[in-house]
Order: C-alpha cells, then sequence, then structure tokens
C-alpha cells in the first residue's frame, strides 16, 4: 500500500436530456456511460459513501454504496456478496510498484525495479518501461474484470514526486497514468487517480473519480475541485486528523470523506450529516 503521496514528502426508452440526467446523478451519487463496446462503465458522483479495507477480514455489512478492496486478496465470490448487497466495488491494484509479496511478482525484471517506497515489500517501477509494465498491468486490471468489479484504484501513481531510482518526469507520469486509465477502460471498468494532485488539471478528463489521503491535512483539497465540477466523486481518507478538523471543509467541497487507520481495516469515522 502506498500511503500514500502526501503523507511521504445506465436504461431504455426515451433519452434522457442532459438536464435529467444532472438530476439523476445528484440523486443518485453516481452514473454510467457507454462504453465503445456498448458496455456501460460506472461514475460514481460527489460525496456518495464509500468504505475502504485492504486489511483484515472483509466485513461486507458497512451500509454505504461503494467498496474499496484489494483485487489480489479477493474472490470473485466476495466481489458477487458485495454487489447482492447493493455495492459497487473498486478493485485495488498498485500499478506504479513492486511488490514481492504478489503472485506475478516474479514477472517483474529487476531492471523496472527501484528504490523502497517506504513500504516494506514495495518498490517504485520504472514507468518509462510500458514495453514490459503494459501487458502486466493489462493482466492485473483484466484480473479485476474477470472477478466482476466495477472499477479500478491504482496505487502509487506519483513516482515522479518521490525518490524512485529512476530519472522520472510529470511527462512520463501523464503517458504511464492515462496509459493505465486506458487499459481499465478496454476492460469496462472506471478508474480513479490516486493521489498526484498536480497533475488533476491534466489528468481529470482521463479519470472517472480520485482517490486521495490527507488532503485536509496538507491543506490540499482545494485541489480536488475539478473532479468534483465534473460530477466525478472524490474518495478521501484522512488518517491523523479528528473529523473535526477536516468534515466541514469536506462537505463543502462535496468530498467522500473518511477518518481511518493506517493499515485500512474494517474500523471508519464518517463524516456526520449536516445538520438542517
Amino acid at each position: 500500500m502506498h500511503v500514500r503521496g502526501a503523507a511521504r514528502v445506465k436504461r431504455a426508452g426515451r433519452p434522457l436530456t442532459a438536464a435529467v440526467l444532472t438530476l439523476l446523478v445528484l440523486l443518485t451519487g453516481c452514473t454510467s456511460a457507454p462504453e465503445p463496446s456498448g458496455k456501460e462503465r460506472w461514475r460514481p458522483g460527489p460525496g456518495i459513501g464509500w468504505q475502504w479495507q485492504l486489511s483484515g477480514r472483509l466485513d461486507p455489512t458497512v451500509d454505504v454504496p461503494v467498496y474499496d478492496i484489494d483485487g489480489f486478496d479477493h474472490k470473485a465470490s466476495a466481489v458477487d456478496d458485495l454487489h447482492r448487497r447493493g455495492r459497487k466495488v473498486i478493485c485495488y491494484l498498485s500499478t506504479g510498484a513492486w511488490e514481492d509479496f504478489r503472485p506475478d511478482a516474479g514477472k517483474f525484471p529487476a531492471s523496472v525495479r527501484g528504490k523502497s517506497n517506504g513500504w516494506e515489500g514495495e518498490y517504485w517501477l520504472d514507468i518509462r518501461r510500458t514495453d514490459v509494465l503494459e501487458p502486466l498491468m493489462e493482466r492485473r486490471i483484466e484480473m479485476c474484470a474477470d472477478k466482476g468489479f466495477d472499477a479500478v484504484e491504482p496505487d502509487n501513481m506519483d513516482g515522479y514526486r518521490n525518490r524512485t531510482g529512476f530519472p522520472l518526469t510529470a511527462a512520463d507520469q501523464l503517458r504511464y497514468n492515462r496509459l493505465i486509465a486506458r487499459i481499465a477502460h478496454r476492460h469496462g471498468l472506471a478508474v480513479g487517480l490516486k493521489n498526484d494532485l498536480g497533475q488533476i488539471p491534466e489528468l481529470e478528463p482521463d479519470f472517472d473519480f480520485a482517490v486521495n489521503e490527507q488532503c485536509a491535512q496538507y491543506e490540499e483539497c482545494g485541489l480536488l475541485t475539478p473532479f468534483v465540477k465534473a460530477g466525478k466523486a472524490v474518495f478521501h481518507v484522512e488518517y491523523e486528523l479528528p473529523v473535526s478538523r477536516f468534515c466541514a471543509e469536506s462537505r463543502r467541497l462535496g468530498l467522500s470523506s473518511l477518518l481511518k487507520k493506517y493499515e485500512l481495516g474494517v474500523e471508519r469515522e464518517e463524516c456526520p450529516k449536516a445538520r438542517t
């Protein structure tokens, strides 16, 4: 898991008008978009509730519309169960770092592995090497699609801002992040931009939502407003601030905010509803 850049340095019938579509987004918190293949892609709207659980035994009983869980650790049956409960399910994957504990770890040559990203067993990838990484990431994202996930959360998408062991540039990161988005869309999956706040103006059109860690702590949440203005969800988590320190601003900005522990287990504290 990468914490997380900031912490370290569809319906038949008459066609719907744009106004009606906008109203549906506001009422339901999500919509879907047709792909060139004819398959509809889910798009979550601003303010939708969520649960992010990447460790511990999965608790499927949290009453929220969206779950974000590890793509490797969970079988299709777990995704199916969440769907039966009315949830949309996001597939967490690392696309910018090599993890030595993943079943496909041996397929990554040493030449594309860089420095540690600060988490045990995780090392930055040379994202310039798309000749090596594109087929590997295609298989990972295809796995998410085959398991029935609705979306992908690709992690470690801001290597160019870190000491990776490679001379990565902002242009390298833009090319790679757009590649990951295209792969996800090819498989009919929504895709979220993880952190990488500095490139939101360029990348927002390519992504269906955003996932952010600690923008309140680092006073950066305003940078995520292009997603909200575009009718796209921003799934946001804080680890060190109490909800009293960020929820009012989160509501004002239209973020889907949680307080979680760093291990991202079952525990969560949701922002209280605004008083009316």
